[in-house]
C-alpha cells in the first residue's frame, strides 16, 4: 500500500483460476480471493450506506419552482434501486471494485440550483441529458482520450488528493471536526469537534474506530476495515440504549422497530427530457448542463484513477484497464439516476474502503449491488450504522492513498506546483473535481511559461480551457445576462 501499484508490478505468473467465476473476474490473476472480495464488498457497502438517508434529506428538503417536493420514502427506493443495479453492472462489465450511488455535490446543485428554476421532471430531464452527453463522449473517445493525456505525476497527485479528501470526509461525518458558524466572525473555517472540543459518546466512537482500525491494520488482521465498522456498530448501540445522546446525526444506532420495509418506486420515470428548455430558456439550460457534465467527467476521472491505483490494476503506463466500458458504465448511470429521479448516480471513492480490505475485482460490486438491493427492503436495519462507526474507514484508507505521494518528483517545479495544487484544493474545496481543475490549469501555464507549450497534450490545452471557464462561470454569467 505504500506505493503506486500496477499490474506490471506482480509476478509473471498467478495462480490458476479456481472456477469459471473466479476466471472471468481474474480474481487469483489479480492476486485475490473469495474472501478478500466478499469482505470489501461489505467494506464499501457500509462506507457509502449513509446515501440512501443522505439522498433523501438532500433532495427531499428542497421545492421545485411551483413548490413541489419529493417523497422520502421514494426517494430512499430510487436511491437504492439505482445503486444496485449500476454497481453490479459496473462489476459485471468493468470488473472494477467500484460502486456508484447518487452523487453527492450533484444532487445538491440539482436540488438548491437546478429545481427552483423548473419543476422536478424538467430538473431530472436535465440530469438524463447529462448522461446521455457523457455517453456520447465516451463513444467517440474523447473522454477515455482526455484521462490517457494526463501525465502520470498528475494521476498520482489525484489519487493522493483524493485520500485527503476522504479523510477529510470522515472527520467531519464523524463530528471530530465541524466548520465553524459564519456569526463566529473569524477566519478560521473548521475546529475541533463542535465547540473547539471533542464531546460526546458519538464522537468517542468514531476516535475509537480510528484507534481500532489502525491498530488491526498496523498488525495487518484480514478483514480489519469491516471489523471496525462492526465492532463500533455495536458498540454504538450499546451506547445509545444506555446514554442520553441527543443526536448522532444522520443515522441513529438503534434496533428497528421492523426490519422490513416495502419498498415504493413511485418516481421511477418521472422525467422530462426537454422540458427545461420552455422553463429557463435555452442558454440557462446549456450552462447548467455544462457544469454537470465537467463535474461529473471530471469527478469519476478522478476516482476511477484514484481507486484503480489503489488496487494496483494499472497498467505499466498507468492506464486504467477496459476504460471505455468503465466511463460508459459511469455515464448510463447518470441516466438511470436522472430516470429514477434519485439525480445523477456516479462512482463512489468510498469503494477504497474495500479496496483497502483487498478488492480487486467486480466481484465485490455483486456483494455491494446485492446489499443496496437488499436495501430496498431492510432499509430499517441496514441503515442502523452510524457515521462514527463507518467514518474510520475513510480515515484509513486515505493514509493508504496518501502514501503514493512519495512517486511524485517534488523537485520539479512543473510537477510539483501541479500536484500541490491538486491535492490541496479537494479537501479545502470539499471537491474532487475542483482539484482536477487547479491542477490542469496550473499544469498548463507552467508548461507553457517554461517554453514547452508544445508538450501539452492537446487535449489538456482543451480540458483546461473548460476549468476556466468552470472557475468563471459566475462572471460569464453575468456577461450573457443569465443573472
Amino acid at each position: 500500500m505504500s506505493e503506486t501499484k500496477t499490474t506490471a508490478d506482480r509476478p509473471g505468473t498467478a495462480p490458476p483460476a479456481a472456477n469459471s467465476v473466479d476466471r472471468y473476474f481474474r480474481i487469483s490473476e489479480r492476486g485475490s480471493t473469495f474472501g478478500r472480495e466478499i469482505r470489501g464488498g461489505f467494506a464499501t457497502f457500509f462506507t457509502m450506506a449513509y446515501i440512501l438517508v443522505l439522498n433523501p434529506i438532500i433532495l427531499g428538503s428542497a421545492k421545485d419552482k411551483f413548490g413541489h417536493q419529493l417523497d422520502a420514502v421514494q426517494l430512499s427506493t430510487a436511491t437504492a434501486l439505482v445503486a444496485a443495479v449500476m454497481t453490479i453492472i459496473m462489476g459485471v462489465g468493468g470488473n472494477l471494485p467500484l460502486a456508484l450511488a447518487a452523487g453527492l455535490g450533484l444532487n445538491a446543485v440539482v436540488a438548491f440550483q437546478i429545481a427552483p428554476l423548473m419543476s422536478w421532471d424538467d430538473a431530472m430531464g436535465l440530469i438524463v441529458l447529462e448522461g446521455l452527453l457523457i455517453c456520447v463522449l465516451v463513444v467517440t473517445g474523447l473522454r477515455e482520450a482526455v484521462m490517457h493525456a494526463i501525465p502520470q505525476p498528475l494521476k498520482q497527485a489525484i489519487s493522493v488528493g483524493i485520500g485527503l479528501f476522504i479523510a477529510f470526509i470522515g472527520f467531519v461525518d464523524a463530528g471530530f471536526v465541524s466548520r465553524i458558524p459564519d456569526v463566529a466572525n473569524t477566519t478560521v473555517p473548521v475546529q475541533l469537534g463542535g465547540t473547539g472540543t471533542l464531546t460526546g459518546w458519538p464522537v468517542l466512537v468514531f476516535c475509537l474506530g480510528v484507534l481500532l482500525t489502525i491498530g488491526l491494520l498496523a498488525r495487518k488482521v484480514k478483514g480489519a476495515i469491516l471489523i471496525s465498522i462492526v465492532t463500533m456498530t455495536v458498540l454504538a448501540i450499546v451506547i445509545n440504549s444506555v446514554a442520553d445522546i441527543k443526536s448522532w446525526g444522520l443515522t441513529t444506532p438503534s434496533w428497528p422497530d421492523k426490519i422490513v420495509d416495502t419498498p415504493d418506486f413511485g418516481l421511477i420515470g418521472h422525467f422530462s427530457l426537454f422540458g427545461a428548455f420552455g422553463e429557463t430558456g435555452v442558454i440557462t439550460v446549456v450552462l447548467l448542463i455544462f457544469t454537470l457534465v465537467l463535474s461529473d467527467f471530471f469527478d469519476t476521472m478522478g476516482t476511477v484513477v484514484g481507486i484503480s491505483a489503489e488496487a494496483g490494476l494499472l497498467d505499466e503506463k498507468g492506464d486504467v484497464p477496459h476504460l471505455g466500458r468503465v466511463l460508459l458504465i459511469d455515464g448510463a448511470a447518470a441516466v438511470a439516476g436522472g430516470a429514477a429521479s434519485s439525480s445523477s448516480a456516479t462512482s463512489y471513492i468510498e469503494s477504497a474502503a474495500g479496496v483497502g480490505e483487498g478488492s480487486r475485482t467486480g466481484f465485490s460490486n455483486l456483494v455491494t449491488g446485492s446489499l443496496f438491493a437488499l436495501a430496498l427492503f431492510l432499509t430499517p436495519l441496514l441503515t442502523i450504522v452510524p457515521l462514527q462507526a463507518a467514518a474510520p474507514a475513510l480515515v484509513a484508507v486515505g493514509f493508504l492513498m496518501m502514501t503514493q505521494v512519495k512517486s511524485i518528483d517534488w523537485d520539479k517545479y512543473e510537477i510539483a506546483i501541479p500536484a500541490f495544487l491538486t491535492i490541496a484544493v479537494m479537501p479545502f474545496t470539499y471537491s474532487i473535481t475542483n482539484g482536477i481543475g487547479a491542477g490542469f490549469v496550473a499544469y498548463v501555464v507552467i508548461k507553457t511559461v517554461l517554453g514547452k507549450a508544445k508538450e501539452v497534450h492537446w487535449l489538456l490545452w482543451g480540458a483546461s480551457a473548460l476549468f476556466v471557464v468552470y472557475f468563471a462561470i459566475d462572471p460569464i454569467e453575468q456577461i450573457l445576462g443569465v443573472k
